[in-house]
């Protein structure tokens, strides 16, 4: 028998998960969409990878990262449950270890990471505002009436980029559908807006960061290479694209399950289980915290949101 190990990266809008071998290679991987449902995500999820193995290998470990982790984690009974600086920064130390600055952009939010001989110095995170994310291309990309994945591509014929005010998801829109009305070409409202991700990231999320490089790009947008492109002139530094770039949190979260490992087995089959969450409001105390209660298979295995302490039951 081989052994693997699971890394779930989940999201508000994309979940990813990879298999890995003891040596740390993707022997399964996929990247689906949560579309609001974490747990329907990743029940899919470990269907799809269960058909990139066979019988002969036993899963060692789960780890799971991403806005949803502590859930998923109650529910895959994970071994470990870490955020997504780590889990960003071990999978791509593990393929590129000389790296100093991880720039990553997802779906709603983005990231930038400073390491200094493989450890992590500082990073900075943007949840506050969907400019400048996957979600707000893909928003612009359908009101301009084209492919979300021709998006690059159209981009790099243009030889003129407009200039487009991405600060703000709604400024930005608004000026779109300005220059689009006033006769600027698509090729170049396209390129303004893979131009003003990078401005907007760089002056918002990297704002004060020094950075150097080697320099790896990651999380969907990094597949745009429009961006691409324009982090490379504004940066005048190269920047590394791996082929599994928006499967990095998922990559190293499974290298975790891996060193935290015991003798323990683990069973992707998880169709057939019950799990739900209940929300409701406690008024025990001033607080009025909102609490989450975490049922599998009908039992209540853990509540979220106390600030008091306060221990509940079912």
């Amino acid at each position: 028998m081989k052994n693997c190990y699971l890394g779930i990266d989940i999201g508000s809008i994309s979940t990813k998960g990879v298999l890995i071998d003891d040596d740390n290679q993707i022997i399964s991987s996929e990247y689906i969409w949560t579309e609001g449902n974490p747990s329907l995500a990743v029940t899919k999820l470990l269907e799809i990878l269960k058909q990139g193995i066979d019988d002969t290998y036993v899963v060692k470990g789960i780890g799971t990262t991403g806005s949803a982790r502590k859930l998923i984690g109650l529910m895959v009974d994970a071994n470990i449950v870490k955020n997504e600086i780590t889990a960003h920064a071990v999978g791509t130390l593990s393929l590129y270890p000389e790296v100093k600055t991880i720039l990553e952009i997802g779906g709603q939010d983005s990231k930038i990471i400073m390491i200094d001989n493989g450890i992590i110095t500082d990073y900075s995170m943007n949840t506050l505002c969907s400019a400048g994310t996957g979600s707000f291309l893909s928003s612009q990309a359908k009101r301009l009436g084209i492919d979300i994945e021709e998006f690059g591509d159209i981009a790099l014929t243009s030889k003129n980029p407009v200039k487009i005010a991405a600060r703000c998801t709604v400024f930005a829109e608004s000026d779109l559908i300005h220059k689009a009305q006033v006769g600027y070409k698509k090729e170049d409202i396209i390129a303004g807006l893979c131009k003003s991700i990078v401005l907007n990231y760089l002056n918002n999320v990297g704002k004060g960061k020094k950075i150097k490089g080697p320099i790896v790009f990651q999380g969907g947008v990094s597949k745009n290479k429009g961006v691409v492109k324009y982090f490379k002139e504004i940066l005048k530094e190269d920047i590394i694209v791996d082929d599994n770039s928006h499967l990095m949190g998922a990559l190293g979260i499974a290298i975790l399950a891996k060193k935290n490992a015991t003798d323990k087995s683990y069973s992707l089959d998880v169709k057939n289980l019950s799990f739900e969450t209940k929300g409701f409001e406690c008024n025990a105390c001033p607080n009025n915290c909102e609490i989450l209660k975490i049922y599998k298979d009908g039992e209540m295995v853990d509540a979220w949101g106390s600030r008091c302490g306060r221990e509940f039951s079912k």
